[in-house]
């Protein structure tokens, strides 16, 4: 008996190493997205400048923040962080991957530094990132800066060699935009304000825990162009946390005392990160790689950055009109809606329905001032995402002022719907008939706008039937089958077409334009887009064969080499990096040819979204979580084909497991059978799909989804 003790306490006594299971925001990586493609095989042309890469941030910021706390590489340059510089021009507090923003720069310096010469050397080495945290180490003043974030506040901290001077350079004559103004003044012997004024004007208040010493300015041409704040020598790390607000230095002020004054850093960073787990704990994978894992999350993440918040902690916002006013929701800014309407905020509205709704009712309250329902660069998408939103069960606005704004948009000229009167009166977006288009050619961009324009059609004959509204159900619905009429049945294209009838005459279904028929694409990329009628699509062709004939030869004809900003990465002729044909290979499904979307999903999701030397670029522009979304979607077999009808298409996951929790009680689950491409049957709560799609509804019911295959 003694013998068996001892043996158990000899066993007791042995350590035992458990690795500690992956929390899921240890499995996002922040600077995928940040690298550029320059490898004109990964392109697809040989590049005579930098491309556009994903244009991703890697600083700190909570899911749909005010404040996005990033580094500054380059100004005017997309997020303003390119992973391939060299240097740093200092820390800005907010971000979206376009060419806009980067307000209130600061720096961290010591010694003398000048308007010209204050960026310092950084290295990747020493530099990390992790959702709500950035951390690099500035070369040339050997300082440690870690940053962390909350809704509406920033937390600056830098430690300094010791003996060196504490400075901090505002830079607030910078941004990504033109600046119209800018201010900062010592307020009290740890506290500057002050605000800088691009596209909006963003106050900020800071409080320090070293004392301020002085601030000077820095002098270009006579002018002053940037403040350095002078501190007095403390031993510890200078941490300065910051408040703002897009109405007042008080309103700044009092966001910062409600989410950040009297935290240390580490409670901060704990919390942010805990903001993350929490949002992307919403969607559990099993199976897979840990690559496949690492990208599904990372992608999960860069999902929820944008539209950001504009209101502050007491409701206040500054409206469209320049109103301070509080309506009792927040106010976001506005969605990338030609991008993100595909498919980011269907996620967004699965995930964060709060958000969701206080997005739209931040659109409606834009259109009020304006008279029509905003949109965003082209087509009219804010109607298929309320819409769809809607349909979804998300009702948390007046649903009433949104359908009168979306009708207006779609019965009058107006600014979100150029040409709408002539779309009326035609049944297509007439085209100008120009000598010599170019690429960078600026016309009607007119097979796009009448593609985009029946399906926006559709989207608000789908609100006006739920309301009730039959007449203008009946107008609407005949007008979504206007895509027809820019189809060239000689070509098989849709093709642009004349004021008189005609067909455009020089036409190149291989050539890019930008806005010349067709809108940042080319034939090729624009005759698979009609959402709402894909098999009405497949019968304008001969046959199935023939449609089937022509998709293949959409993925097989090589792209020509044209240099294309905001193009690139191509399966033949179709392009990943860039939105236009992001719901193309679906077509296949409607010719009883779903494994071959299959062979193309797998392809892109499993080469084109880890790409470069570094293994951090996207194949073309996040473009505020679209580009992201869609790996998110296609990862877990499911995908918003026709976002404005509250279902989705069903494709093989990559995962043998998901757990998709909506709130509410309501978590579905979804099963993969086997490892092919081709889906033989699909079961949900036990009972067979017909068909590919699955409706929200049932979703919602947190029921199993089995997809087979072979």
């Amino acid at each position: 008996m003694k013998r068996y003790l001892a043996a158990i306490v000899l066993l007791l006594s042995v350590p035992v190493f458990v690795q500690a299971q992956k929390s899921f925001t240890d499995y996002v990586n922040p600077f995928l997205g940040t690298a550029t493609l320059w490898d004109s095989t990964d392109i697809g042309y040989r590049p005579t400048h930098r491309t556009w890469g994903a244009e991703a941030f890697p600083g700190s910021s909570l899911p749909n923040a005010m404040v996005q706390l990033t580094p500054v590489t380059k100004f005017r340059s997309g997020s303003g962080y390119q992973y391939e510089d060299t240097v740093i021009y200092g820390f800005a507090h907010t971000s979206k991957g376009h060419w806009n923003l980067c307000h209130i720069p600061l720096l961290p310096v010591t010694g003398t530094v000048s308007a010209d010469d204050y960026c310092s050397r950084y290295s990747h080495t020493n530099e990390s990132a992790h959702p709500g945290y950035y951390q690099v180490y500035l070369e040339r003043y050997g300082i440690n800066a870690e940053l962390t974030s909350t809704l509406r506040c920033a937390y600056h901290k830098y430690t300094f060699k010791a003996g060196e001077s504490k400075k901090l350079l505002a830079n607030l004559s910078k941004a990504n935009e033109g600046v119209r103004d800018w201010h900062l003044e010592k307020e009290g012997e740890n506290v500057f304000t002050g605000y800088q004024q691009i596209g909006e004007k963003m106050y900020f208040y800071a409080v320090t825990n070293h004392p301020i010493q002085s601030i000077d300015l820095l002098q270009k041409e006579g002018k002053a162009v940037a403040s350095v704040v002078n501190f007095k020598d403390e031993s510890k790390p200078l941490e300065i946390q910051i408040g703002f607000s897009f109405v007042s230095i008080q309103n700044a002020k009092e966001n910062l005392e409600k989410e950040m004054l009297g935290k240390s850093f580490a409670q901060v960073r704990k919390e942010a990160n805990q903001t993350w787990e929490t949002i992307l704990s919403k969607i559990k994978v099993t199976g897979g790689t840990e690559r496949q894992k690492g990208l599904f999350y990372s992608t999960l993440y860069r999902s929820f950055l944008w539209p950001a918040l504009r209101s502050d902690c007491n409701g206040e916002f500054t409206d469209q009109s320049g109103k301070v006013v509080n309506k009792g929701f927040n106010y976001y800014t506005e969605p990338s809606l030609w991008d993100d309407y595909r498919n980011k905020l269907v996620l967004m509205g699965m995930l964060s329905p709060d958000v969701t709704n206080d997005v739209i009712q931040s659109l409606i309250d834009k259109g009020e001032k304006t008279g029509v329902m905003p949109t965003f660069f082209h087509g009219d998408h804010a109607s298929p995402f309320i819409t769809g939103s809607y349909l979804r069960g998300l009702r948390k606005y007046d649903v009433k002022s949104a359908y009168n704004l979306m009708l207006r948009n779609a019965t009058l000229e107006n600014k979100s719907r150029p040409h709408v009167l002539e779309y009326i009166e035609k049944g297509y977006v007439p085209e100008q008939d120009l000598e010599n288009p170019k690429l960078q050619t600026v016309a009607n961009a007119a097979v796009t706008k009448t593609l985009e324009y029946a399906y926006d059609d559709y989207a608000v004959a789908l609100l006006a039937r739920e309301l009730g509204d039959t007449d203008n159900y009946n107008m609407l619905m005949k007008r979504t089958s206007n895509y027809k009429n820019v189809f060239d049945p000689s070509t098989g294209f849709m093709r642009g077409k004349l004021a008189n009838g005609e067909w455009i005459k020089k036409f190149d279904p291989t050539y890019v334009y930008y806005e010349y028929m067709y809108r940042e694409a080319n034939a090729w990329q624009s005759s698979f887009f009609a959402p709402h009628d894909p098999k009405g699509l497949v019968a304008l062709y001969p046959s199935k064969g023939a449609f089937e004939k022509k998709m293949d030869e959409f993925f097989s004809t090589p792209f020509k080499g044209q240099e294309a900003d905001n193009m690139s990465v191509f399966i033949g002729q179709y392009c990943q990096g860039n939105q236009p044909d992001h719901n193309a290979p679906y077509m296949y499904y409607f010719v009883d040819k779903q494994e071959k979307c299959q062979l193309y999903l797998d392809s892109i999701m499993n080469n084109y979204y880890d790409m470069g030397t570094d293994k951090l670029a996207y194949p073309g522009m996040d473009d505020a979580g679209e580009m992201s979304s869609w790996f998110v979607f296609n990862a877990i077999g499911l995908y918003t084909f026709s976002p404005a009808d509250p279902e989705y298409i069903i494709s093989v996951p990559l995962f043998d497991k998901v757990e998709f929790n909506m709130g509410k009680n309501s978590t579905f689950t979804i099963l993969k059978k086997n490892t092919g491409k081709k889906i033989t049957s699909v079961s949900y709560d036990g009972k067979k799909v017909d068909g590919y799609f699955i409706t929200h509804e049932a979703l919602k019911k947190g029921k199993t989804l089995v997809i087979t295959t072979r």
